[in-house]
């Protein structure tokens, strides 16, 4: 076969080293874009932070904004809101844990380090209580393999019989052998400490341990301790069959249950805990002239310009010298263009999302409408996948909240209308009915997707059953109760 040169026209598109690094400035997190521009300013001679900026590190981050919907800038952010958060726990709503953590006044120095510095983990504060505790090295040897046995809720997380073998290898004294006896009398000591009733091994022993604290003339003692036998009729809140296995009336028994639900049933989490994340907001949007007005939260970023000075060295100087600063300007530029698109684009994203969901803005969660990326896309005149780089790890700060960007996208469910209702406005519906029911006749899936037909949003029980467990919200059998 003979050489022959033949010519194709085509259209292909080239992942130039401008566009990669504005593709991965597009989908950092605010905090890595800190980063990326901290290690931009250290590499890069012809970069400069603004005057008034400084050097930063990630434990920087800490700072709060508010903003509109028009392309304007305030001086000063207010109107910060504040979130709730919500905790489950065992026994499906039974009782209700409580802990409180005192903290004693002094000069806004220390009160600033409280607020930082890390806290004592369970361990940490149970191993100094031990080492105050006159006890045999027998018996600490046990208590240690114990302490390293505990969970985050202060519950020992293996059998007995695994704790006796670890205690017996460590002592080693085949002259007194070690028996199960011993390690419970250690277990009941360590139960004595702060927080009453860690180091239990199931939640019925946990209570025991903090009602046998209480006086004994506490009204009801006696009736909430034979609860705890009955953890099965508890657990599925036979009322009935707790009155039948006690012999109690029903206030008797409405009282005992008020006396367990004063316990904490997990009693290790008072203590230590993770330290709370902060979402520093990228957008701020707050209400304007009878609107919603959107902004950049330019606070939390360093202004970044040209050095004026390398950049006139970079025109005249020749020789190796001069062509390694204009690589540097031109590699300056593409940087500062990048950040410039990603500004551009967060901006437009976040300012058509609140436009969509105004609302939701105005009346909360049941007023958001059904949104997927590719709406956005499309009034945008930008692909999917850009989109989803742009509101992923990105963070709006609003007068009900701090919300990821991707909170706004829902899928929607058919009215009886023709017209659609999304799926976060139906948890937001389901929530509110669920704290307006009434606890001794709570209502079931099918009665809550009868309720949201006649609201003319069509769903069926097992869509309720699914936004349900979505949100944490036990059973109707699980959330009865006696009032």
């Amino acid at each position: 076969m003979k050489p022959t040169l033949q010519l194709q026209i085509g259209q292909q598109l080239t992942m130039t080293p401008q566009l990669q690094q504005a593709i991965r400035l597009l989908q950092l997190s605010t905090l890595d874009l800190r980063m990326e521009i901290q290690q931009a300013v250290e590499n890069n001679p012809l970069l400069e932070l603004e005057d008034g900026a400084e050097d930063f590190s990630a434990d920087d981050l800490d700072g709060d904004a508010d903003g509109d919907m028009e392309l304007e800038r305030d001086d000063a952010l207010d109107d910060l809101v504040e979130g709730t958060v919500e905790t489950d726990s065992e026994w499906d709503d039974l009782y209700v844990g409580q802990s409180s953590a005192g903290a004693g006044e002094g000069d806004d120095a220390d009160a600033w380090q409280q607020r930082h510095a890390n806290p004592d983990t369970l361990l940490d504060h149970l191993e100094w209580q031990l080492n105050l505790t006159p006890m045999s090295d027998r018996d600490r040897v046990i208590a240690q393999i114990i302490l390293e046995a505990l969970d985050e809720r202060g519950y020992v997380t293996v059998p007995l019989e695994q704790l006796v073998s670890t205690a017996e290898a460590q002592i080693a004294d085949p002259d007194d052998p070690l028996e199960d006896d011993e390690v419970v009398a250690v277990l009941h000591r360590l139960q004595q400490f702060d927080p009453v009733g860690v180091a239990s091994r199931d939640l019925a022993e946990c209570l025991g341990v903090q009602l046998a604290q209480l006086a004994a003339d506490t009204p009801h003692l006696g009736t909430a301790r034979a609860l705890l036998a009955h953890q099965d009729l508890l657990e599925k809140h036979d009322y009935a069959g707790l009155r039948r296995a006690l012999s109690v009336s029903e206030a008797d028994l409405v009282a005992a249950l008020g006396l367990l639900r004063t316990l904490d049933p997990a009693p290790g989490q008072q203590i230590g805990g993770e330290t709370a994340d902060y979402a520093v907001p990228d957008v701020v949007v707050r209400a304007h002239r009878g609107g919603w007005r959107v902004e950049l939260n330019e606070e939390v970023l360093p202004k970044v310009n040209l050095q004026a000075q390398y950049a006139q060295m970079a025109r005249q100087v020749g020789g190796d010298d001069g062509q390694y600063l204009r690589n540097c300007m031109q590699e300056a530029k593409w940087f500062l263009k990048s950040l410039q698109s990603r500004n551009d684009t967060l901006l437009k994203v976040a300012s058509r999302i609140v436009e969509v969901q105004q609302d939701f803005f105005n009346y909360g969660e049941e007023a958001m409408k059904p949104l997927v990326l590719a709406d956005i896309a499309e009034a945008v005149e930008m692909h999917e996948s850009t989109i989803s780089r742009v509101t992923n790890q990105k963070f709006m700060l609003t007068p009900r909240g701090v919300f990821e960007l991707k909170y706004f996208f829902s899928s929607h469910v058919d009215t009886d209308g023709g017209g659609e209702c999304s799926s976060t406005a139906i948890r937001a519906i389901i929530k509110k009915l669920v704290a307006a029911e009434n606890p001794r006749k709570p209502l079931s899936d099918n009665k809550l997707a009868s309720l949201l037909n006649d609201q003319g949003i069509k769903v069926a029980r097992r869509t309720v059953a699914k936004y349900r467990e979505a949100m944490r919200i036990p059973s109707s059998s699980a959330r009865k109760r006696l009032v």
